[in-house]
């Protein structure tokens, strides 16, 4: 279920943003038009796309879905690929897809700026982290990302989603790909799995 690095080649580095300022960072700047439509995207809008994406699976080799056929035909594969050591986008179709399920929204509501992408956990929470948009409340919208054994080291990040709401009561809601049954679905957590949250910058 984890969104980890394909065999033995992390895909990592830094994920396409409006926030990093990095001489590393080889994002490519949005046109102000486009950095303006993305502000005029909420938390709800993302979950709203998320929830309907809920049922997809994947096939029975682990692939197949609209969200892996998506990133194995973006730059952003191009770029990871290059950077740990060659291969094929096709690489991609039969990976582990909860990051690029997040991307994917982003994406398709043209704020991957703001919401990043990767197909790699690790990196991605790092991505957050490092622009300052990181921290440890569960607010709806945010990404979140979970470590299995309880670990608060983002280098233990496992798996990812987007926070639906907080209940109040040790657990969040969330809505995740590659999860269950390779699926899109509704999920209760406990945040003793949470290593922490990212916040894209929403207008509300």
């Amino acid at each position: 279920m984890a969104g980890l690095a394909l065999a033995a080649g992390a895909v990592a580095g830094p994920v396409a943003s409006a926030y990093a300022d990095s001489p590393t960072d080889t994002a490519v700047r949005v046109p102000a038009a486009a950095d303006k439509a993305a502000k005029m995207v909420t938390a709800q809008d993302v979950i709203n796309l998320a929830m309907r994406q809920v049922g997809i699976s994947e096939n029975s080799y682990g692939g197949g879905t609209k969200f892996q056929q998506w990133y194995m035909n973006t730059q952003r594969a191009k770029e990871t690929l290059a950077r740990d050591g060659g291969g094929t986008p096709a690489i991609y179709l039969n990976a582990p897809w909860c990051a690029m399920f997040v991307s994917w929204l982003g994406d398709q509501l043209g704020i991957r700026p703001i919401l990043g992408w990767d197909a790699y956990t690790v990196t991605y929470a790092k991505w957050f982290q490092n622009n300052g948009h990181w921290g440890d409340v569960a607010k709806p919208g945010a990404v979140v990302f979970y470590a299995w054994n309880g670990s608060k080291d983002v280098d233990s990040v496992d798996h990812v989603g987007i926070v639906v709401q907080d209940n109040g009561d040790g657990t969040i809601k969330t809505v995740e790909g590659n999860t269950g049954r390779g699926q899109v679905e509704v999920r209760i957590r406990p945040k003793s799995q949470v290593v922490g949250y990212g916040y894209p910058q929403y207008t509300a």
